[in-house]
């Protein structure tokens, strides 16, 4: 997400950085690329001219013309103001209320709508430790109830069986008084979405509405809308008393125009960012954090968070102890590792929320793909156990067999042999307590500036 503006952005301060002193001049000139890189992000245009206007106004004041540092300054203010104009803070859902909590979902067909419930359900269950029940009003769409239903028994949790043939409301009606009797903590309510906004729609989910009085009314949009994603919502709170949005598919836009504009445009927060297909995809919307992606600095919190949540700290403090008793690295570790790096979201997920990673050629960020780390798993998986605790015997008609099985080629074999080579050596001055020293090494070795 954003990596067209963050491209962009990144040129623009780079030349600032290198400028003793600002002045009005260059400061124009520098707004002016500010404002060009946005309108291309696809941000609406009235959110850009106040974004900008605000930005103005602090840069040509003391607090960047006077400063030591002008550039890093200026960089500041737009950190500021994006995170600003993205809602500043991160606003959880309001649960406190007498169980069950009523969560209605809004949103037009095909913005993934019914998978994010689910996400949220699985959200609210592993995280926040909620009991919780989803139920799919839902009627028109084909097998829209049953694809819910599956979804629920993806997460574990529980389902509200409902009919096409029912009315919407007396669904809702129904589930509010099973998740009641069944003391569930939270109440997710799946709605009809349709391909554009309709009278009839409007009204359904507005009796809806009437009926249940949510405690949160959440619009789910597809980011990569553009502008119409922020246009779409607006028509969507200005029918309803909407209390958030959750932005989905946000892992595939480049340009990130609806994260920028919805607040903006709507007045409602951003709750929730859907950051790929699987059911663990969901993130909550921390703006500051964004802002600094944005500007290339990186997002180590939610890393350090995603890792807390992901590693295994078992199978970690295994691996650590082996290599404090001397015992090598081996391939079975190897994969471990991998797929470890796979529960975080993957290769994209954990670049995007590294300072500096702009700097790194494309070339290079193209070799720390998934889709590498899936050829790496396979090759690792056509290996006999024994090869994989002992790699140097791995030769010739070895690696033909292995390359054969997992469907790649010997070269592909011969380069993941290489790159466990290297990582072994690592491991091996790690377990010697040299990780300041392997730290220093690495770091002339990484291209752009690593936070080493």
């Amino acid at each position: 997400m954003f990596e067209s503006l963050t491209e962009r952005l990144g040129r623009t301060f780079k030349a600032l950085r290198g400028q003793g002193r600002l002045s009005e001049d260059n400061i124009k000139d520098a707004l002016r690329d500010v404002r060009m890189a946005l309108l291309e992000a696809d941000v609406a245009l009235p959110v850009v001219r106040d974004f900008i206007n605000q930005v103005r106004e602090r840069a040509v004041g003391k607090e960047v013309l006077e400063s030591l540092t002008p550039g890093q300054a200026m960089i500041g203010v737009v950190r500021d103001e994006l995170t600003a104009l993205m809602g500043a803070a991160n606003e959880d859902l309001q649960l406190n209320v007498p169980p069950p909590a009523v969560i209605l979902m809004a949103g037009l067909q095909g913005a993934g709508k019914t998978t994010t419930v689910a996400k949220l359900a699985r959200f609210l269950k592993e995280r926040r430790k909620k009991s919780v029940m989803v139920a799919s009003c839902d009627i028109y769409r084909p097998a829209a109830i049953e694809q819910l239903k599956t979804l629920a028994g993806e997460v574990g949790v529980n389902f509200h069986l409902s009919d096409a043939g029912q009315d919407p409301v007396v669904i809702a009606q129904g589930a509010v008084e099973a998740a009641r009797k069944q003391f569930m903590d939270v109440l997710i309510i799946d709605t009809a979405g349709r391909l554009h906004i309709d009278a009839a729609m409007m009204d359904e989910i507005q009796r809806l509405h009437a009926a249940l009085r949510p405690v949160e009314t959440l619009f789910v949009v597809d980011s990569m809308t553009g502008q119409d994603a922020a246009n779409t919502a607006k028509a969507f709170n200005d029918a309803l008393p909407l209390t958030g949005v959750i932005l989905t598919k946000t892992d595939g836009d480049a340009r990130g125009g609806a994260a920028l504009s919805v607040r903006h445009i709507t007045g409602k927060p951003i709750k929730f960012l859907g950051v790929g297909e699987k059911i663990e995809a969901l993130e909550p919307f921390h703006p500051d954090r964004l802002a600094s992606r944005i500007l290339g600095m990186g997002d180590i919190l939610s890393l350090v968070e995603q890792a807390e949540r992901s590693i295994d700290r078992d199978q970690a403090e295994k691996l650590a102890n082996k290599l404090k008793k001397g015992k090598g690295f081996d391939l079975e570790d190897f994969r471990e590792q991998v797929q470890q790096m796979r529960k975080m979201g993957g290769m994209a997920s954990l670049l995007d929320k590294l300072p500096g990673m702009g700097n790194v050629p494309e070339g290079v960020k193209g070799q720390l793909s998934d889709k590498e780390f899936s050829r790496t798993e396979a090759i690792i998986n056509s290996m006999t156990l024994k090869e994989r605790r002992f790699p140097d015997i791995i030769k010739g008609s070895r690696k033909r067999r292995i390359a054969a099985g997992s469907g790649t080629q010997v070269q592909d074999v011969n380069r993941l042999l290489k790159q466990f080579d290297q990582m072994q050596r690592m491991m091996k001055k790690m377990s010697k307590g040299g990780l300041g020293k392997l730290m220093k090494g690495l770091g002339g070795k990484l291209p752009g500036r690593m936070p080493f």
